[in-house]
Parts: C-alpha cells; structure tokens; sequence
C-alpha cells in the first residue's frame, strides 16, 4: 500500500518558492487576482452578511481583515466570511472538478497576514495545496458530484490545511497531522447547490484549513496514514469504490499538475458546467441577431454529469438560476450576456424570462472527456427558428477563459475592475490589481489595499 500521507506531507512542508515552475506561479497569480476580485464584489451579499454577524471583530493582535470592509478577525473567522464572499455570486474560478482559488485564497490571505508573510511564501502555499488536491483527485477514478459530494467542501479541506501548514513553516510530522485533521472536517453536498449553503462550503473549508494547520502547529495529532488506511479518506470518499491505493502513483514535485491543468477563470457568474453553452448560445445570437420571438425550441446536449449539477429546471431565484442551463440559455437570448445583472430574483422572475426557459430542452450523453472536469466531450447548442428552420453552432469544447482558451492579462484586468469598483474607486481597484500581479515580489501580503481608503477614515 502506498504511504500517501507521509508522502504528501514531506512535499508540503519541503516546497519553497524557487522550487515552483513558473507556469505554476502564472496558474497561482491568476487564481488570487481573479478570487480577490470576486470576494469583493460578492461582499455585499445576503449570505457574507448573515456570516459576517455572528462573527465578533478582534481587538488583539495578529487578526486579518475582513475583505473589503476592513474589520479585524481571528484569522479563522477571516477565512470563513471572505471565504463565504469569495464563492457567493459562484463567478470565482475552477479546476479539478471544483473551486480551488475560493478556498485556498481566503485562508491564505487570512493565515499569510497573521503570520506576515510574502506574497511569494503564499504563492508557495496556494501551489502545495492545489497539487495535493490535483494528486488525490488522480487516485479516485469516479466523479464526487456524482455521489453528491462537493469537491471544493472536501478535497478543498485538505488543500487549505496544507497551504496553511505551509505558511506555518510545519515540518512532515505536523503538516502531515494538519492534513489528517483536515481530514476529518471535509463535508459537503451537491444537494445544497443553488442555496446559500453552498458558498458556506467555501467558507468553512477555508476556516477548517486555518483550524487544522494551528491545531498541528499545537502539537495536536491525527492519524498518520489518513489517505490511504482502509477506513481513511480516500475509501471513505471514493465514489467509484475503486481508489488507487495499492498501485497509484505519488508523484508530487515532478508532476506539476497546477502547471498541467491550470485555473479556469469563470466569464459568467453561473455554474462551470453552463459555460461552453452560454458560448456556443450567445455565438447564435450575435451572429443571426436572435430575438425571442424567433425562437421556437432551444435544444442543448450536454453531460449527465453536468446536468445533476444544474438541478433548476425551473429556477425562482437568481441562486436557484446560477445551477440552471434552462435559465442561462433563456438569458443569453433575452438579454444577450449572462452577467451579474441577470442573475437577480426581479430578471429570473420577468415574463419574457420565464417564456424562454420554457422553450430549453436538454439531452445528456454519458461520455466524459479527458482531464480534471466531469463534463460531456463538448456542449451543442442548437436553435429551432419560428420559421421551423434549425441554426447550430459549431460543438464548444472549451469555454473561453480556460487554461486551453486563457483570458488576456487586459481581459483579467477588466473582469477585476468589474467587480472591485463595486466597492473600491478605480484607482484604488487598479493599484490592487498591479499589487496582485506581482504578488511574489511582495514583501508583506499586509501591503496588498484589501480593504476600502472609506472604511479606514
């Protein structure tokens, strides 16, 4: 059997930032600049703010801010309401079959700026979690969603537990009790998509890293084969029943999988798995300038696996829409983009809105194509004209903003000042920007402007 957990936890703790490929530190820059972006635009959000109450501010040294507001936290309940921001308006990024930048980042920046570190010591650790978590989803052929289980809420707990171990400085032994504590705190349900409970996943695998990592640091222990002990972590989560403990390979720090597989950056705030045929349905409308009184049939197919996660046929709420291709293909026609804008309760509800996810009809395939996604091989999207004439698009293999399809540093850039102008000025936005993308040149993640010039005054 393979000692997975020692073997992770020597990685962990033996990684330094010369040591990372620099297509790993490009992939780790993207993350951070895109999750920061997002975490302050969904700030505002009902579910931040219900967190965000039952939280007390901290008057005692060594707390992290509260992003974009400026409270002072206990690194942990920094990590839990930024994390809870980042993930809310589900426009934050993904790999890996869920969202390691809306974890990894919010305990980072909480734990990094408790501990003073720099921004090339959390680029270090945003790289140790994302390829443990990369190493362990290549052990387990089956898909999470598919046994209900949100990968972010439980592959995340053990990425977060290490890249705070990381920042700690941990050695093997204590990195290696981090993540078995990690472990142990890993928990969600695809069920709970399209509620608020889902950015609470983010949240608390955020906080859940910061706990573990100061637990180990304590002296707290945990089992020291957790990953690979027949009533450990990989049996206990294996989908398929089939986890390649015997014969796998741990190939830690020779395969770059971060380097491989990337980031994916999200252009719609919707559920990943709506991407390709938002592309592919906003393509039919530019191109043949589509009005609703056009169409007569929307047709997509799709994969199984995506459609379990867009669980809304018939969303009521602008969270119930992020989890629904019945309603992004309406919006893409009625209003010509998929923002966040359209999804509100008051545009999910209108008449128009509601007529066009009426005329949506999916069909899935079982085939599953090759990566880190449970996503069909391609998405088609194809229209049925009033006149009974059918327009198709071309199969959508990879969404724009893929690691395949990647965003211009400019298309980066705007995106940020999108979301970070709901609260900051422009300049501001725009020197938090630059600060990001040269974030392994900082010295002190406590120079990054994460917090408004207004609620410092």
């Amino acid at each position: 059997m393979l000692d997975i957990t020692r073997q992770a936890a020597e990685f962990v703790a033996a990684i330094k930032p010369p040591d990372l490929p620099q297509r790993c530190i490009e992939a780790a820059r993207i993350g951070i600049v895109d999750c920061v972006g997002v975490m302050i635009a969904g700030a505002a959000e009902e579910p931040v703010r219900i967190v965000a109450a039952m939280l007390a501010a901290t008057t005692q040294n060594g707390g992290a801010p509260e992003i974009p507001g400026g409270r002072n936290l206990v690194a942990s309940d920094a990590a839990l309401v930024n994390g809870v921001a980042a993930h809310v308006l589900d426009y934050d990024d993904v790999a890996l079959a869920g969202h390691p930048s809306a974890v990894l980042v919010p305990a980072i920046l909480a734990e990094g700026w408790t501990l003073d570190a720099s921004g090339a010591e959390a680029i270090a650790a945003y790289v140790a979690g994302y390829e443990l978590w990369a190493q362990l989803a290549a052990l387990e052929p089956g898909h999470l969603h598919e046994r209900g289980f949100h990968p972010t809420a439980v592959m995340g707990t053990l990425a977060t537990a290490a890249a705070c171990a990381r920042l700690h400085g941990l050695d093997a032994e204590k990195t290696g009790h981090a993540i078995a504590i990690g472990a142990s705190l890993a928990s969600g349900l695809v069920a709970n998509f399209g509620t608020m409970t889902k950015s609470l996943h983010a949240g608390r695998t955020a906080q859940s890293g910061v706990l573990a990592a100061r637990l180990a640091a304590q002296g707290f222990t945990a089992s020291p084969d957790v990953l690979e002990h027949r009533t450990g972590f990989l049996r206990a989560h294996s989908p398929s029943g089939t986890p390649d403990i015997e014969h796998g390979t741990i190939d830690l720090g020779e395969n770059w999988r971060l380097a491989d597989l990337g980031i994916n950056v999200k252009r719609y705030p919707t559920c990943y798995a709506t991407h390709r045929s938002i592309d592919a349905m906003l393509g039919l409308v530019a191109a043949h300038g589509l009005k609703a009184q056009d169409v007569r049939e929307i047709r997509v197919h799709t994969g199984r696996t995506q459609k379990l996660m867009l669980r809304n046929a018939n969303p009521q709420t602008g969270l119930e829409a992020k989890f629904s291709m019945e309603f992004a293909m309406a919006a893409a026609l009625i209003a010509g983009r998929v923002g966040l804008a359209e999804l509100t309760d008051g545009f999910v509800l209108r008449e128009d809105v509601r007529e066009a996810v009426g005329k949506v009809r999916c069909t899935t395939t079982d085939e599953v194509m090759p990566g880190d996604q449970p996503f069909a091989p391609d998405d088609r999207v194809s229209v049925v004209l009033a006149s009974g004439d059918v327009l198709e698009h071309a199969p959508v293999v990879h969404a724009k903003g893929s690691w395949t399809m990647p965003l211009t540093r400019e298309e980066l850039r705007d995106k940020f000042l999108d979301c970070a102008t709901r609260v900051f000025d422009n300049a501001q936005s725009a020197r938090l920007f630059d600060q990001l993308w040269r974030l392994d040149a900082l010295k002190s993640l406590r120079e990054l402007e994460l917090t408004s010039h207004a609620s410092r005054s």
